[in-house]
């Protein structure tokens, strides 16, 4: 047998994606858009590696990425070298169906065969895209609508995306009929491969678009609107779907993913969905009480009862307060680092009035 042949049953796809073998259709297409974004050639210009590591790739998801081929592969890898009738390759048990029976899976895995069909899978979903928001701390708390502004694949405007000239369009390809692969005939087997004249896309481009040069995308800047919901923090993935790179031979488009990074707050913080923030209090305050006011990031200023003896470091929840959730204020006692005569006397005879020792506890 051929060795592009034997790869159908030697080759651990799954492996080539880099998933498990029980990875989801999700898992599997998210690993697939990765790849082909890294080894795409117009990513990589006259890299000879990168573009058949990109077939290898479009291979793998050609297979494992349909849901009936991805069936037949995985019979097919259980059979074991003697159920497939090839020695080496994949492990597994040996087949003890008929002949009949390995005629079926083998027909839905490779197109032909008894009862099977064409199984081409030409079209390529767009890669993810990733951007960078920068935001405003109070934007970030409360939300807001805005623009990224990106240069990325697109389709191209002249030609559409289907690559041709204006006036022209793909002719369909003769060697395989437009289906995008071509048999292979084995004996009994019937084995199908991507069309070498087309490359699998089951057309050709005669008539390149001056603008593209064939390809159907252009590279360009452009504007997308993305919705920040309140609350989003550092390092937060917002998902745009459909907004990322186009899909080729009629592909569904990529995902954008947006990565935000929020600026700091000269005076809030941030604690889950509250709002924190630490105000200082003179000694006597914070012995004989007294009512603060409270700036607030989203209206005005609020009033706050701190009562007689409370302690450096307590917290008031300030309910609502908070944009999405509440305030936290933390109360700290400012103890002054100078002392004017007056200051000075004023402690003395505070600490000559004397009381019970805060230490008294700790029985030294």
């Amino acid at each position: 047998m051929a060795e592009p042949e034997r790869e159908w049953f030697e080759k651990d796809y799954y492996a080539v994606l880099g998933v498990a073998e029980n990875a989801t259709d999700k898992e599997i297409t998210k690993a697939y858009r990765k790849l082909a974004r890294e080894f795409h050639p117009d990513s990589n210009p006259g890299n000879q590696q990168a573009e058949e590591r990109f077939k290898e790739i479009s291979a793998a998801y050609g297979v494992v990425g349909d849901e009936d081929r991805r069936r037949s592969y995985d019979q097919v890898r259980r059979m074991g070298p003697m159920g497939a009738g090839f020695g080496g390759g994949f492990s597994g048990t040996p087949f003890s169906g008929g002949m009949d029976d390995l005629g079926d899976l083998l027909g839905g895995l490779f197109g032909r065969g008894a009862g099977g069909r064409s199984a081409s899978s030409r079209q390529q979903p767009g890669a993810d895209l990733e951007a960078d928001l920068k935001l405003d701390f109070h934007d970030a708390v409360i939300g807001l609508e805005t623009t990224i502004h990106l240069t990325s694949e697109a389709v191209c405007p002249t030609c559409a995306g289907n690559g041709s000239a204006p006036g022209h369009t793909p002719e369909r390809c003769r060697s395989c009929g437009g289906d995008g692969m071509e048999d292979d005939n084995q004996g009994y087997f019937a084995m199908r491969r991507p069309c070498r004249s087309c490359g699998g896309r089951g057309s050709l481009v005669t008539h390149p678009c001056d603008s593209c040069r064939g390809s159907g995308t252009v590279v360009r800047p452009r504007d997308v609107k993305v919705r920040i919901p309140a609350g989003v923090k550092t390092g937060q993935r917002i998902r745009l779907g459909g907004r990322g790179g186009p899909g080729r031979q009629g592909g569904p488009p990529g995902d954008l993913y947006v990565r935000v990074q929020v600026a700091p707050h000269p005076l809030f913080g941030r604690a889950g969905n509250d709002l924190t923030l630490t105000v200082p209090v003179t000694f006597s305050e914070a012995a004989l009480g007294c009512d603060l006011q409270v700036p607030t990031l989203v209206g005005d200023p609020v009033t706050m009862r701190v009562p007689s003896g409370t302690a450096s470091g307590k917290v008031f929840r300030l309910r609502g307060k908070g944009g999405k959730g509440d305030l936290l204020v933390t109360v700290v006692v400012d103890v002054p680092t100078q002392l004017n005569d007056e200051q000075r006397a004023a402690v003395e005879a505070l600490a000559a009035v004397g009381g019970p020792s805060p230490r008294s506890h700790l029985g030294v």
